[in-house]
């Protein structure tokens, strides 16, 4: 794990300098606290930052082929790269170290642009190929890694972050607004966009080309794929199972592999339960694992932590965070992410990876991706409903079924029968469409909008959320199983710019730790974009072949709870007995709002009135009693209890064992 960085003139510009390449690598030491270098070649400048984990004495970079006519810089880590320098070495390349990246410029090597395609890892490579004066950028699969680029005239610019692209004094400093509409709708810039006018992100799963005349060539090598779903007749679903459990038992494996100790994030929830067991039980590596903690009841899961260390027996420590702790570390969160972000979240996940780096570990295994892979999250259970809602839309019966969403939330939504009604019929319409499932969050998201500047609305006035995501889908999704285009969408918009970015490497970087995120390894991906949905969400059971393939390895309390997303609390961290902490306070000024003449002084003021009241106060809900859902029948695929479905004949059929009916159709 690393930061590079470089530049390439083309078309006869001006050489970059040493020294030029080496102030953009410094902006990047978080990311390479342990050493830095530089490489000009002709036209050609790469930088490299380094935080050592693999081959800690030989591993330094640039590192060159044989003949040194091809170079590469590279952030992260090619998890296959013994089994790739065997496999290179058999046909005769010579190796001068033990690191991981040197399997890089010998694949280029054998194979040209198609050498991405024999990697298993998360990566942000640049390669310079000298003999065709020829730069390459690429990006890993999923968009673990971040790679950025700009140009300034004939000068092409590239860098893990940002900050490193603007060191060099070419490029204005000027916010992009329609990146800001995009982020005000999917939570990120939808790529290439980055909310910074002139720098785009290198999608995931792509691979750039640029010649030395500025021609470039922008190919994706690998893309999540919904068209291929295995026939559900000719296997059974514990085939399935333990097909799964090797994989992952053998994706940890393989991202466990440094030269340094590696440890592991345990939330108390399935996904990173099922990593740390597996270390546990089918490893040599000891166990080593770290958690957050919250004051709030509504946010911690230190009860279900436990349990799982006393389980496995791990060696375990935790960090506190308190409300003002977010507020105190929040403007370093914003340096580091680049961009706004719409939640608190990623501030606790910067302060564990201090708890991590103080620890003296700089690698750590997350469950990030399971829920996108497997099909974990509430907006999957969310469409599903809506999906059968749509069915008979004039039926007073069926939305009864939304009340068995958000156990976790002490103010949930659907805690109001006719307001949840309304929330989640609206679109219902598009049902077809591959943002269908995504709407309720669209149409929450873009109530930002109405604190934007008037002009700044103008000027957005055009804009159609909808289009925009339609010009980046593959061309055949709309033949895909409605729950294969959920998935993408979500890959696409929230997992890659968000959680894998704002609130994944960049926290994680803050404080030099690498993460490793199993659940993303492709062979795992492919594996479940060709499962039948019904075993990612059967009936509202979320995630139950990763479940059942696991089962026995883990607490029955931690496989049998229901999804509780990572939160954190969000308003209330920036208030101290109903006043906003300085800093908020000064930022939200009418003067600075007007300076910065992006928001609307005037609905902000009104808004900050509201965050006035005290947190923990529940506020009044809309429509229907509030006494809270019935207790569930576990015998129902549904969750949902006796009186549901004596109650509701025209729910599903079946669940014979309790009142005559089933959750089929919903399967």
């Amino acid at each position: 794990m690393c930061g590079i960085a470089g530049l390439f003139a083309t078309g006869g510009a001006e050489r970059p300098s040493r020294a030029t390449v080496a102030a953009m690598i410094d902006t990047l030491e978080h990311r390479g606290p342990d050493g830095s270098s530089t490489f000009v070649s002709g036209p050609a400048a790469l930088a490299h930052a380094r935080l050592s984990i693999i081959d800690l004495e030989g591993g330094w970079q640039p590192i060159h082929n044989e003949d040194e006519s091809v170079t590469v810089v590279f952030n992260g880590e090619i998890f296959n790269h013994i089994e790739l320098r065997r496999e290179l070495q058999q046909r005769g390349h010579q190796f001068r170290t033990a690191s991981d990246t040197e399997v890089i410029v010998h694949l280029y090597e054998d194979h040209g642009d198609d050498f991405v395609q024999h990697l298993n890892g998360q990566f942000a490579i640049a390669l310079w190929d000298t003999q065709r004066q020829r730069l390459v950028l690429a990006r890993d699969r999923t968009g673990i890694r971040p790679l950025y680029v700009a140009r300034h005239g004939d000068h092409v610019l590239f860098a893990s972050e940002v900050k490193a692209l603007f060191a060099p004094g070419l490029l204005p400093r000027r916010l992009d607004p329609l990146a800001l509409a995009q982020l005000f709708t999917w939570w990120a810039p939808l790529p290439p966009h980055t909310v910074f006018d002139g720098v785009q992100a290198l999608p995931p799963g792509q691979l750039m080309g640029i010649e030395a005349d500025g021609t470039t060539r922008q190919q994706r090598y690998w893309d999540w794929d919904f068209g291929d779903i295995r026939p559900d007749s000719k296997r059974r679903g514990e085939d399935f199972a333990e097909e799964l459990r090797e994989l992952l038992i053998d994706a940890v494996r393989l991202q466990l592999r440094a030269d340094v100790p590696v440890g592991a994030y345990l939330s108390g929830g399935l996904d990173s339960s099922i990593i740390t067991s597996i270390i546990s039980r089918h490893t040599d590596t000891p166990l080593r694992s770290f958690s957050l903690t919250f004051d709030d009841a509504e946010f911690d899961e230190s009860d279900y932590q436990q349990q799982l260390v006393r389980f496995l027996g791990a060696e375990h420590s935790a960090i506190h965070c308190k409300r003002g702790d977010i507020a105190a570390a929040f403007p370093r969160t914003i340096w580091h992410t680049e961009s706004p972000v719409v939640r608190t979240a990623p501030t606790p996940l910067m302060m564990l990876a201090g708890h991590v780096r103080a620890a003296g570990y700089k690698v750590v295994l997350t469950g990030e991706g399971a829920d996108e892979v497997f099909g974990g999250y509430d907006l999957f259970k969310e469409a599903k409903i809506r999906r059968f809602l749509a069915r008979e839309p004039q039926s007073t019966l069926r939305p009864r079924i939304l009340e068995r969403l958000y156990p976790y939330l002490k103010n949930s939504p659907v805690q109001g029968r006719a307001f949840s009604q309304h929330f989640f019929s609206v679109g219902l319409e598009q049902l077809d469409e591959p943002w269908f499932a995504h709407l309720p969050r669209m149409r929450t998201t873009q109530r930002i909008w109405q604190f934007l500047h008037p002009e700044l609305q103008d000027r957005l006035a055009g804009w159609d959320a909808r289009a925009a995501l339609r010009a980046m889908l593959p061309a055949g999704i709309d033949g895909w199983h409605p729950m294969g285009r959920d998935q993408y969408v979500e890959a696409h918009t929230l997992m890659s710019g968000y959680l894998l970015s704002s609130q994944g490497d960049r926290m994680a970087m803050s404080h030099s730790v690498e993460g490793r995120f199993p659940y993303l390894d492709h062979r795992v991906i492919e594996f479940a974009n060709r499962l039948p949905p019904k075993y990612k969400l059967r009936g509202l059971v979320e995630k139950y072949l990763l479940k059942r393939a696991m089962r026995g390895e883990l607490p029955h309390a931690i496989t049998a709870r229901s999804k509780q997303p990572y939160r954190a609390p969000d308003c209330a961290s920036f208030f101290d007995n109903g006043r906003p902490v300085d800093y908020v306070a000064e930022l939200l000024s009418e003067r600075r709002l007007n300076e910065t003449g992006l928001f609307d002084a005037a609905a902000v003021a009104k808004l900050l009135a509201k965050c006035h009241t005290p947190y923990g106060l529940r506020p009044p809900t809309r429509g229907g009693d509030t006494s809270g859902p019935a207790k569930p029948d576990p015998r129902c695929p549904l969750g949902t209890s006796n009186d549901d479905h004596a109650a509701a004949p025209a729910l599903p059929r079946q669940c014979r064992p309790h009142a005559g009916q089933d959750c089929a159709r919903l399967r």
